[in-house]
């Protein structure tokens, strides 16, 4: 079984030189990475993410992966998607990608879909779409989650609605709070 659905795969070498520029400018991000190889603190620990599908979080996704994380990661925007980026996450990190340039509204929310299969204990949201979708459409996932993160004003605002009807079922981080 394809544990991905990516433009091509062919265009890794690509987003490997992409990845490498934008890495060489996070050292913070490397330093944890290399914490993370040893310690292995994410062992075992499968992370759903629906982000911006970019460099920058290809670097992150390379963190968590060191830390021993297993991780499924979606587009939250398909405009912003990098194509050659999700190439280089899938051939070179083995990481499940699901997200595509472009993509329509469907692909969008099958690729959410795909993201949550791993069964996931940690979200990773922009915009709450990939937990709101956990809630309303595979809600017998939830017992297995113990929190997650949250990037945008506006998904903050989604989450608090839910957790003011008291149908947020885990904690969530707001990231910019």
């Amino acid at each position: 079984m394809k544990n991905y659905d990516i433009k091509d795969p062919k265009l890794a070498s690509k987003g490997k030189i992409r990845f490498e520029w934008s890495e060489s400018r996070m050292p913070v991000l490397r330093l944890i990475r290399n914490q993370f190889r040893i310690k292995k603190p994410l062992k075992n620990v499968n992370i759903s993410a629906c982000l911006h599908v970019t460099a920058e979080t290809a670097v992150l996704m390379s963190v968590l992966k060191a830390g021993g994380a297993n991780i499924a990661l979606s587009a939250s925007n398909p405009l912003s998607t990098q194509d050659d980026i999700t190439a280089y996450l899938v051939k070179n990190l083995k990481i499940s990608v699901f997200a595509i340039k472009g993509e329509n509204s469907s692909t969008y929310f099958k690729h959410i879909k795909n993201a949550l299969k791993i069964k996931p204990n940690i979200t990773m949201d922009d915009g709450a779409d990939l937990v709101s979708t956990l809630h309303q459409k595979i809600p017998r996932l939830i017992k297995d989650v113990s929190g997650g993160t949250e990037e945008t004003t506006t998904g903050v605002v989604r989450l608090r609605a839910m957790e003011k009807k008291k149908v947020l079922a885990y904690p969530i981080i707001a990231v910019n709070d």
